[in-house]
């Protein structure tokens, strides 16, 4: 199979684009760096904070532990965080500048309930518009669509910055290009030294949190609970390595991840079982590495139809990813890669996301299941046909239904889940 170079070149954006590292869950982090952000432009303390999220902000931030903050919980926190203690130019590691000092401002400032949550109505699954006040003087930024993205930047009436309308309009357009037998074709070709640092950084920054998960207590321990109970054969520890990384990302670990898709816990599923498989079959690091690329790209794939946030888990997609580079090691064919997952989508392809919490864990052990049993039945050329529910006549038409229905079929579903969520 042969790609152009300027395909080939495309696709490493990509990578470069989605591999970032993050400290914590990326909607709150999201939250903290527009925080910190509008701080900066403010000049001064905010006095009051007036917070609005589209509900899949909400429900990914108001559960879970907001890193380097002592165990704090939820959105009040990260925005407080953000614009106490946090630097924006870190990013999506905006958190890493806070103190002690500045923790003692920020539950200061949680008593004083000077931060209001408001839902935004609002097109966009990922939109974030925060204002903050002190005295005479306020700044509003809004992030849009992904969890840096900057729109609209006011202070004091005057626009700073415009939202650039264009982009909003589908801000991954160009990910569409990507299918499997191109995939397959850039990890054979690619030159490592382009996306070597790259991957190298991603199994680094995992397998550290990975450890940290199942060397210490964290959420429900999901990772410590696999091997407890089920061993440590090669398919648990390659489950446990990626449900360990989200138990302690989950709970307020402060080790960065690096993410794909906009999220941590992906980027953990994605990456991990890759490459505790490759150290197990003994394969080289440059096989490892392409695998990575398979991987990596085919959860982009998978998430450009659905979009960053949604109602359908992405655990599944990092799941379907992590299987197929672990099939590339083997060497399997394009049709029993096809097949393994379409099988895999085709099984818990109906997982819901009822937002970022310790259960995101043991969703990914799950979906880890599902895709290794959708490549063994492939390998034996047994599989799910078109026409049997949501699967189509191939692969592309599959994950084309896929993102169908996660993305226009679920939004009700959506909904109902957020309303679930805040009802008491």
């Amino acid at each position: 199979m042969a790609i152009t170079q300027e395909t080939c070149q495309l696709f490493t954006r990509f990578l470069e684009e989605e591999l970032v590292p993050a400290m914590g869950c990326t909607e709150p982090i999201a939250i903290a760096y527009g925080a910190a952000y509008a701080r900066r432009l403010l000049g001064k303390t905010p006095t009051a904070y007036d917070v609005q999220c589209s509900g899949n902000i909400i429900k990914n931030a108001m559960a879970v532990t907001v890193p380097q903050t002592g165990g704090l919980v939820g959105i009040q926190a990260a925005v407080l965080s953000g614009a106490i203690g946090g630097d924006a130019d870190r990013a999506l590691e905006v958190l890493t500048t806070v103190t002690e000092e500045d923790l003692v401002q920020v539950r200061q400032a949680m008593e004083a309930g000077i931060v209001t949550v408001r839902p935004l109505d609002t097109t966009h699954t990922l939109h974030i518009i925060i204002r903050e006040t002190a005295g005479d003087d306020w700044v509003s930024v809004e992030i849009l669509d992904t969890h840096t993205g900057l729109g609209e930047v006011v202070k004091n009436g005057e626009v700073l910055r415009q939202r650039q309308e264009t982009v909003q309009e589908d801000p991954y357009a160009q990910r569409r290009c990507l299918n499997l037998k191109d995939i397959l074709a850039y990890a054979d070709t690619v030159d490592l030294d382009d996306v070597k640092e790259l991957l190298e950084r991603q199994v680094a920054y995992n397998m550290a949190i990975s450890q940290e998960g199942l060397s210490n207590p964290w959420g429900a321990s999901v990772g410590q609970t696999l091997l407890r109970y089920t061993g440590e054969d090669l398919r648990t520890r390659m489950k446990a390595a990626a449900a360990a990384g989200s138990d302690a990302r989950m709970n307020g670990c402060t080790l960065p991840v690096i993410i794909n898709s906009g999220s941590g816990n992906q980027g953990i599923t994605v990456s991990l079982p890759v490459a505790v498989y490759a150290e197990h079959i003994g394969a080289s690091h440059e096989k490892m590495l392409r695998a990575l690329c398979v991987a990596n790209l085919l959860a982009i794939h998978q998430k450009t139809g659905i979009g960053r946030l949604s109602a359908f888990c992405g655990a599944v997609c990092a799941a379907t990813g992590a299987v197929a580079g672990i099939a590339y090691l083997d060497g399997a064919s394009y049709e029993v890669m096809s097949q393994a997952i379409v099988n895999s989508l085709g099984n818990v392809g109906g997982m819901v996301c009822d937002g970022a919490k310790s259960s995101c864990a043991a969703k990914i052990a799950s979906s880890l299941e599902s895709a290794l049993l959708g490549y063994e039945m492939a390998k034996e050329q047994r599989g799910f046909t078109n026409g049997e529910g949501i699967v189509k006549a191939d692969v592309e038409a599959t994950i084309a239904s896929v993102g169908r229905m996660a993305a226009a079929g679920m939004r009700s579903t959506d909904r109902e889940i957020l309303e679930i969520m805040v009802s008491p």
